[in-house]
């Protein structure tokens, strides 16, 4: 029933090509980001979590009850 159904619809076609330039797009474009970050960003991202309050703007968003 669905074949017959997404058949009937003209121009359905282009939507699973859409769909793949959209998908490859996007990693060609997170791959592009990854080869052109700088190392040094990326090293300090990564030890944000094992701070400890040693930035004032950490100690503003405490959210306590």
């Amino acid at each position: 029933m669905y074949k017959e159904v997404l058949q009937s619809i003209t121009g359905i076609a282009i939507y699973p090509l859409i769909s793949f330039v959209i998908f490859f797009l996007f990693f060609v474009a997170l791959l592009g980001y990854v080869l052109v970050v700088n190392r040094q960003h990326i090293s300090a991202m990564s030890m944000l979590p094992l701070l400890d309050n040693e930035h004032p703007a950490a100690e503003k968003s405490d959210f306590s009850c």
